[in-house]
């Protein structure tokens, strides 16, 4: 199944101009599966979520977060709500959060605005269920050190638009083998690593092809 899982929206951030209406029948019609919408800092209400995943079936709508630590920016999954999370959080805070309620955490974007990504990986070990190996914001630079991290450590690599504006969603996505059909299916689907990271063919694709 085909998810984009890092994208924002202009109803809960200020950066996109992504309007949910639009962006569920835009996903439709490219062949997308499902997305998973990452605002800063904000996780989707269930019942506001409710309502758009029901106008938006048979694609799958869930939400997740893109949050602001101390070490840079992380998408977090599965948390039942952001009580115990701020921006500025340490990932010595975060990921025992992460590990007790068993969601799943993926680097966004690694290395980027000199992010010592390596350092972060060295300190806390691959902890992270996935590194976020191409989006609308990894440069061909920024790709080819994600690779040489995951070559040395076993974490699996995703694709996602990290979109703000509908022309980009999509030009990334990741694969998930087998039926994804809740948030959980999701969050255990990437904890197994049972993902690749693909591009959508005729699109502008920043961090290069891959698949």
């Amino acid at each position: 199944m085909r998810f984009d899982h890092h994208l924002h929206t202009a109803k809960h951030s200020p950066d996109s101009i992504i309007d949910p209406w639009e962006l569920i029948e835009h996903a439709r019609e490219i062949g997308l599966d499902g997305v998973v919408i990452t605002e800063h800092d904000y996780q989707w209400e269930a019942d506001e979520l409710a309502e758009l995943a029901a106008r938006a079936a048979p694609l799958r709508v869930f939400s997740g977060v893109e949050l602001s630590t101390l070490e840079g920016h992380f998408l977090v999954y599965g948390l039942p709500s952001l009580e115990d999370v701020f921006p500025g959080i340490e990932l010595a805070e975060l990921l025992p959060l992460v590990h007790r309620h068993q969601a799943a955490i993926v680097g966004a974007h690694p290395f980027r605005w000199d992010q010592p990504f390596d350092e972060i990986v060295a300190q806390h070990g691959p902890v992270f269920d996935a590194l976020e190996l191409v989006s609308n914001n990894v440069t061909t630079e920024t790709r080819l050190r994600t690779e040489a991290l995951l070559r040395a450590h076993p974490m699996a690599a995703t694709g996602s638009s990290d979109a703000h504006e509908i022309a980009t969603l999509g030009c990334y996505f990741t694969e998930f083998d087998g039926s994804i059909d809740t948030l959980a299916d999701f969050v255990a689907a990437l904890r197994a690593r049972a993902c690749q990271p693909r591009h959508r063919e005729g699109v502008r694709l920043t961090s290069g092809p891959v698949g």
